[in-house]
């Protein structure tokens, strides 16, 4: 999706809104935007604004602050690992811009994918209980010692989505996302930035 360069926004109509500081969902920079357009209370003609959409002051994309208090989009969780072989890497780009949409849900069986594919890469058998895949990463040891308590973390957060009815909330996500971050660091960012003459 292509973007308008800085301050060349072409909205039409813009209003003057309550200055608003956010991260940016598009180029994820923290803004301050007082433009836009407003949602007013309907009906009760008070001229309250219940919502809005709030443009960047940097890409002029717009983000729109819903009644119920839910962004769209929203700034991704976690940050790009460098060194991730390209099909691991594309699994934790969609986990990240899941959580920019608020799909929770889908990035934690995503997260829960990524670790099965990362034991893989790592040695691990295919076709293993999930459970297993973990128990590999923590016994292999990449998964540092006092970790463990997050392989179980991740197991019954694993399970519950994918068994379960419940849905995963923005904490189950961020925890969930923050440790496989972790991990990409530790698997394949850390080694890949040691010259290959150390090696």
């Amino acid at each position: 999706m292509q973007f308008l360069k800085p301050g060349s926004g072409n909205w039409r109509s813009k209003q003057e809104l309550p200055s608003e500081s956010f991260v940016c969902g598009y180029c994820n920079n923290l803004i301050s935007s007082n433009k836009g357009y407003a949602i007013g209370a309907l009906g009760d003609g008070s001229g309250k604004i219940v919502g809005a959409a709030y443009i960047c002051t940097h890409c002029s994309g717009i983000t729109f602050f819903a009644p119920s208090g839910v962004r769209y989009p929203a700034p991704a969780l976690g940050n790009t690992v460098r060194h991730v072989p390209d099909d691991l890497d594309a699994l934790y780009q969609e986990a990240r811009r899941c959580t920019g949409q608020s799909c929770y849900t889908a990035a934690v069986l995503l997260c829960r994918k990524m670790l099965m594919n990362v034991a893989v890469h790592q040695g691990a058998k295919e076709n293993m209980k999930f459970i297993e895949y973990v128990e590999y990463l923590s016994n292999q040891g990449f998964v540092p010692p006092n970790g463990k308590i997050w392989v179980d973390h991740i197991r019954k957060k694993g399970n519950e989505a994918t068994h379960e009815i419940a849905l995963m909330t923005e904490a189950d996500a961020k925890n969930l996302m923050s440790f496989v971050e972790m991990l990409l660091r530790f698997v394949y960012e850390f080694p890949g930035l040691v010259p290959a003459s150390d090696g």
